[in-house]
């Protein structure tokens, strides 16, 4: 495949040789088995510079190629693409519609050459509902001012994993009750649990509720990233239970005033929504906040990131003792 940008092709010879995506050896008629790459360059091509010779110059190739190329196109897909005229050239009904799909197909592969090429410089953390808590605007400001030539991005995936075993980041924050065995993993804090609820809920005026309080209400719960079970309270002194599907499902049922939540800390700082309201939970045991990877390949800034979380919970721990 070739790098985004102009290819050098020689004269005579088809635009972007090797960057070629194929599934077979035929291009009969319609038969997308045959599309390269290098066929959707050159029709972009034409239509942005208006014309063959303008298109022959931003390839860095013949005309003629410019013109075999096109055809080869118009064969694999079975239509014709462009009304040439000595003057003019005007996609097709058709052509439009390739022209578009080519468009999004190209910066697609551009990006996956990016990606690809650009090794470390982008560090992909994932979660499930709140990255760092209170702590990721902080997280982000400190990674940028020591770690400019890496990237950070925080992707939300509703998973336990927060999307690393999806293959979606190299890093992830977990709360959830995960089995981390298969992971390589450090813990980086504790996360103290509120109580979110409707804020015309009568509780909402008190400063802290009872955990044995809340098996008097109906508990929302995502057994999927969720990180409250039934295992709070002994057996036959638990809430009943309505299931939610993600964070925003969660908070959904409880602005409502049919449910409660349990969550730790993090949602609190993060979710701050009109018609919620949270409280501190007494007699419930914090939440362990962990940061998971693969243990093979792991990124070269994993120590970092885990170091800068550690830092970042044990100085606010340290600022309340």
């Amino acid at each position: 495949m070739d790098t985004p940008g102009k290819t050098t092709a020689g004269p005579g010879e088809a635009a972007g040789r090797g960057d070629a995506v194929r599934r077979g050896d035929g291009a009969g008629r319609g038969d997308a088995t045959g599309l390269e790459l290098k066929h959707l360059r050159c029709l972009v091509a034409i239509v942005d510079t208006g014309g063959f010779t303008d298109a022959a110059l931003e390839l860095g190739v013949s005309q003629a190629a410019v013109s075999r190329t096109l055809g080869a196109l118009e064969k694999v897909l079975g239509v014709r693409l462009l009304h040439r005229t000595s003057r003019t050239v005007e996609p097709t009904t058709a052509g439009v519609q390739v022209l578009a799909r080519a468009r999004l197909l190209l910066a697609g592969a551009d990006e996956l050459v990016t990606e690809a090429t650009s090794g470390h410089s982008r560090l992909h953390i994932g979660h499930a509902w709140s990255a760092f808590g209170r702590h990721t605007t902080e997280f982000q400001r400190r990674w940028h001012h020591y770690h400019p030539g890496t990237e950070l991005r925080l992707i939300r995936h509703n998973s336990a994993t927060g999307g690393l075993a999806e293959g979606l980041c190299d890093l992830a924050v977990v709360r959830s009750a995960l089995d981390l065995k298969p992971w390589s993993y450090a813990l980086v804090g504790h996360e103290p649990r509120y109580l979110a609820l409707a804020s015309d809920d009568p509780w909402a005026r008190r400063r802290s509720i009872r955990l044995d309080e809340v098996a008097t209400r109906t508990l929302a719960l995502d057994r999927r990233t969720g990180t409250t079970t039934l295992n709070l309270w002994p057996e036959g002194e638990r809430p009943a239970v309505e299931h939610t599907h993600d964070i925003d499902d969660w908070l959904a049922a409880i602005a409502t005033g049919r449910c409660v939540g349990i969550t730790p800390r993090g949602t609190a700082a993060q979710y701050r929504r009109d018609g919620i309201t949270y409280r501190p939970l007494r007699d419930a045991a914090p939440v362990p906040v962990h940061i998971v990877w693969r243990r093979q390949d792991p990124h070269p800034a994993t120590h970092a990131a885990v170091a800068l979380a550690i830092d970042l919970y044990g100085a606010a721990h340290r600022t309340r003792g």
